[in-house]
């Protein structure tokens, strides 16, 4: 019988294997189960040797990532960090985004930051667990690059690609650098992990991501270890090109169907990984919802060249019998032909009627991620948001809905929202996946706006009625509300009504009379519900 580190192997060597080989991303999720916080954990070897040790005892993987943290890099090259204890750092800072250049920034060596704790653990766990594939994480060319550079980075893809690709060959030496310690280490995979890509299509991918991530695979097989290309968010447009940059394995996340990745890899000679749900299974699941989750990714995967893996490193306080869940059934073929007789609980999830959402004077803008301060997609398309926002004080209001909550996936799943992160503004999905440029993300915000003030001076559109057995009796009450109305500057339409059935309709025997009418626009181009409906119908 293969042991994991040979099944790992010969999973990524295309091989059908007796079963397939399971990888739970445990990063601060160590922490969870030694009791201590992300903080102390990420920066104490003591503590992130314990805490993977204590994972492979409790979920048997097949292989496991020492570290899962994608800002040492940019620690040591002089990103500032906002420190959680339930998530890896973030990057709050971008050198280059600060004025200094390239040439500035701290020389990238093994011995400062957090790297020594990182090989220290590494060289910890090969020692004490030889048969198990031990995976080490680099941040991939393009991410470390945003973080250095900020958002800026997309702009400059068109204006400036000659900087870009100064600042991609610099990311490209670190993360060689990085790869090449964790391998002296006693590491058996290099994952690239470089969830930024999502944000760029096909094309900038082939010419700004390709020719670097080609080059670091290339030096991992020549080094005789294997490789994986770590991608998260809606990418599933770059899978093939992925594919040509000539990894052992990709590895993806819950927003690519994993038959559309079986079939696009298996083509290009490549192993794939995936793709748990993170936090409707894992994190807020039962061990029933685990267990049917990992045998649709089996049975959808089947046992070529896959990995069975979460879509992303675990939220920290996963509950360990799920991950328990996974790790038994992946093992045991008759509990598997038990679980395909049992129906999934995915019906749970509430779905709220948001027919009428959006409705108030604000626009309201929502952004769905799994959290902004573990997913730098996430954080970067908040950022985006925070960054509009002051443009328009008092009027725009902005909410972040992280899925590792219950509320939250009921928001989204309400929504129709599909991939994260999102951005919906009023209800209305705007911007999926892609972090958008602050012009546009200022257009849309602004054509909202626009949109409700016309349904706001719309909806205060009066009319008056005047009564009268003659337009000569009408004629001086028309005069004085012409006269009032112009010294008031109200734009306010004038009826006279002389037909006497109409008359009597409004119980009016007698003229002159007046009746104010007041119109308010409740909706357009869309069905209310019967409640709302009853709602307007009672304040009449």
């Amino acid at each position: 019988m293969m042991n994991g580190l040979e099944l790992i192997r010969a999973a990524m060597g295309l091989q059908e294997t007796e079963r397939v080989p399971w990888v739970p991303f445990v990063g601060v999720h160590g922490g969870f189960l030694t009791g201590v916080d992300a903080t102390r954990y990420l920066q104490s070897s003591a503590l992130m040797t314990a805490g993977i040790s204590k994972a492979i005892d409790m979920y048997q993987p097949d292989g496991i990532p020492v570290v899962f943290d994608l800002q040492l890099e940019a620690e040591v090259l002089g990103c500032a960090l906002k420190w959680s204890s339930g998530t890896p750092p973030a990057v709050i800072s971008h050198p280059l985004a600060e004025g200094r250049t390239l040439g500035d920034l701290p020389e990238f060596t093994s011995g400062k930051g957090r790297i020594p704790q990182v090989l220290e653990t590494t060289r910890a766990l090969r020692e004490k667990y030889p048969g198990i594939a031990l995976y080490g994480l680099v941040t991939g060319p393009f991410t470390l690059a945003l973080h250095l550079l900020g958002t800026d980075i997309f702009l400059k893809l068109f204006e400036a690609p000659g900087e870009v690709h100064d600042l991609m060959s610099f990311c490209t030496e670190v993360a060689g650098r990085m790869a090449g310690w964790l391998m002296e280490a006693g590491c058996d995979v290099i994952a690239l992990v470089d969830p930024m890509t999502s944000q760029i299509d096909p094309d900038s991918f082939e010419e700004y991501v390709a020719p670097y991530a080609t080059r670091i695979f290339s030096d991992i097989r020549a080094a005789g270890r294997l490789s994986s290309f770590f991608v998260c968010g809606h990418a599933q447009q770059n899978i093939e090109v992925m594919c040509r940059c000539r990894p052992d394995n990709i590895s993806i996340d819950e927003n690519i169907p994993l038959d559309f990745v079986r079939e696009k890899a298996l083509a290009s000679g490549v192993s794939f990984g995936g793709n748990l749900r993170l936090t409707v299974v894992l994190l807020m699941g039962s061990a029933d919802d685990a267990r049917q989750e990992a045998l649709t990714c089996l049975d959808q995967a089947g046992r070529k060249g896959f990995i069975l893996a979460p879509g992303c490193d675990l939220p920290m306080e996963t509950p360990v019998e799920n991950l328990q869940a996974v790790a038994e059934l992946v093992r045991d073929p008759y509990q598997q032909e038990v679980v395909r007789a049992l129906e999934t609980s995915d019906g749970r999830i509430a779905i709220l009627n948001m027919n009428d959402y959006g409705q108030s004077d604000k626009v309201i803008v929502d952004i769905i991620t799994l959290d902004s301060e573990s997913c730098a997609p996430c954080q970067y398309m908040v950022e985006a948001v925070k960054r509009v926002a002051p443009h328009f004080e008092g009027v725009v209001e902005w909410r972040e809905h992280a899925i590792k909550r219950m509320e939250a996936v009921t928001f989204m799943s309400s929504l129709m929202v599909k991939n994260i992160p999102t951005i919906c503004i009023d209800g209305k999905i705007a911007f999926v996946s892609k972090i958008p440029p602050q012009g546009q993300l200022i257009q849309a915000i602004q054509q909202r706006i626009n949109e409700k003030l016309k349904l706001k001076i719309r909806s205060k559109r009066s009319e008056i009625l005047l009564f009268g057995e003659t337009e000569e009796v009408c004629r001086e009450m028309n005069e004085k509300v012409r006269q009032a109305s112009l010294e008031l500057g109200k734009d306010i339409s004038i009826t006279m009504i002389t037909d006497r059935a109409k008359m009597a309709a409004f119980g009016i025997t007698r003229g002159p009379a007046l009746v104010t009418v007041h119109y308010r626009l409740k909706c357009e181009n869309s069905q209310p519900s019967l409640d709302v409906l009853k709602e307007w119908i009672k304040e009449l």
